[in-house]
């Protein structure tokens, strides 16, 4: 079973080391700030940014509603374009559908485009064992895998490397010192790179998007890796999430206009490829055999229920950015995979909340995440959700279960309301003066106390009537 979650207690203890690298957290600020700076300027270049995001929201609910249909309609079109395509129910069918593909064509040599559905698959792992050696072509990527660790980014893997690590490990592979000058990693990371291109027999890539009316791949990428990639082995793999598939081409135009804003704030990615079938008779480039890896993976059992919007989510990462937890622990407290608010809500939900029941707490429930979210998932309110089922599984700690009881008990009656309330007020007014709550409290104002009152007198008037 491929691991989307990290043991019990990981989290915490992953937080702890991030907050006292004091490196992570100057490449944390960093790189966040850009991506939500990039962000909020990209949002503020369309007319009517809230109008674009209810329109994309309601694309992505209906598609998600009648998934079953569309998935359908996609693999008869990249059937028909002379494509393959097979619907894995698990990460093991998928590596093995890889796996032999690469088997049959002869391959040892297999170069990548960014794809979390293949971190989510440990597709590296499963094709190391086969004897074929997997190679990250994307800048980022490959650091990460140079580094033998996981990305911390949805949008950019190697966010929480600082130059100076990016050289390090790129002068390892390299043979000799670079210094930790963007054009000359740049420059070094092709070098290592080009050859692999030329010589590799399997190029496999994630996919954005796939377009059920005319059965394409598309791939926004900000590298000219993702087209080397797709376009020169003699056979492509993309590997794609059941739930990325969109029904048409305008509609597909609707969210590529969100998608780049959200995750970068460009109007439109360096390059924003659409992949329909293998070569043709006649054209100069392309693979001689396209395979597309439709992956479950648990995402069917999330069909109709409570958690279905989760499933409209576009990968664009800006949920990350905007979470003050992400943006101080990385990516590398969460899991292997996903990270941020997505990925708290995602990666219990696919690997089982018994498995991940750190995450849904490793959020403020500020709601940054769904004002930031394109597609309008309510984020914080899923994370709310899955604490709720937390207690009500017994998934929770005795003390925590125990905690919501009284604290719901106090809060359903006014005078208790007013007395745990007052309470509260004493606590905080002694944690500013000494404990280990003072730093807590020293960057904190309760409300008012008149708002106090106010909502009390309200419980009384709701409960007499």
């Amino acid at each position: 079973m491929t691991e989307l979650a990290q043991p019990g207690g990981a989290f915490a203890e992953r937080a702890r080391r991030a907050l006292a690298d004091e490196h992570l957290q100057g490449a944390l600020d960093t790189g966040t700030l850009r991506l939500y700076d990039g962000r909020r300027q990209g949002w503020e270049s369309l007319e009517d940014v809230e109008a674009l995001r209810e329109r994309a929201r309601q694309i992505r609910t209906r598609t998600i509603a009648d998934l079953d249909r569309h998935l359908s309609t996609f693999a008869e079109s990249v059937e028909r374009r002379g494509g393959r395509v097979a619907f894995c129910r698990t990460p093991e069918e998928a590596n093995a559908y890889v796996v032999e593909v690469c088997r049959r064509t002869g391959a040892s040599l297999a170069v990548k485009s960014k794809s979390m559905v293949s971190e989510e698959i440990s597709l590296n792992d499963a094709l190391e064992r086969a004897g074929v050696k997997p190679l990250e072509t994307d800048l980022g990527e490959y650091l990460v895998q140079l580094a033998g660790t996981h990305p911390a980014h949805i949008v950019a893997p190697a966010i929480d490397l600082t130059r100076e690590q990016a050289a390090r490990l790129l002068s390892k592979a390299e043979g000799t010192a670079l210094d930790p000058d963007l054009t000359t990693l740049v420059s070094a990371a092709r070098r290592q790179l080009r050859d692999a291109f030329q010589r590799a027999d399997v190029g496999i890539s994630g996919a954005n998007f796939g377009v059920a009316e005319t059965g394409s791949i598309c791939l926004v990428t900000n590298e000219g890796n993702g087209r080397l990639v797709t376009a020169l082995p003699r056979v492509h793999i993309a590997l794609m999430g059941m739930e990325r598939v969109v029904p048409t081409l305008d509609e597909l135009t609707v969210l590529l206009r969100l998608l780049a804003r959200s995750g970068t704030g460009q109007p439109l990615t360096v390059y924003t490829t659409l992949l329909t079938g293998p070569r043709r008779e006649g054209e100069q480039d392309g693979p001689e055999e396209l395979h597309v890896v439709v992956l479950d993976n648990g995402r069917s059992s999330l069909v109709g229920g409570r958690y279905q919007e989760m499933l409209s989510c576009i990968r664009c990462g800006a949920c990350l950015n905007v979470c003050p937890v992400y943006r101080k622990t990385g990516g590398g407290a969460y899991g292997p995979v996903y990270s941020g608010p997505m990925g708290a809500v995602l990666v219990p939900l696919l690997a089982g909340l018994e498995r991940a029941a750190a995450l849904p707490h490793a959020s403020s429930l500020c709601g940054a995440c769904t004002a930031a979210c394109p597609v309008k998932i309510p984020l914080h309110e899923l994370l709310l959700e899955l604490r709720r089922d937390l207690v009500g599984s017994g998934v929770a700690s005795r003390g925590e279960r125990l905690g919501f009881r009284l604290w719901s008990h106090a809060w359903s009656r006014p005078w208790a309301y007013r007395l745990s309330t007052r309470l509260a007020r004493l606590g905080y007014a002694f944690a500013r003066l000494t404990g280990p709550g003072r730093a807590w409290a020293a960057g904190r104002e309760l409300p008012p106390a008149e708002l106090e009152h106010w909502v009390a007198r309200e419980a009384e008037v709701v409960t007499e009537h």
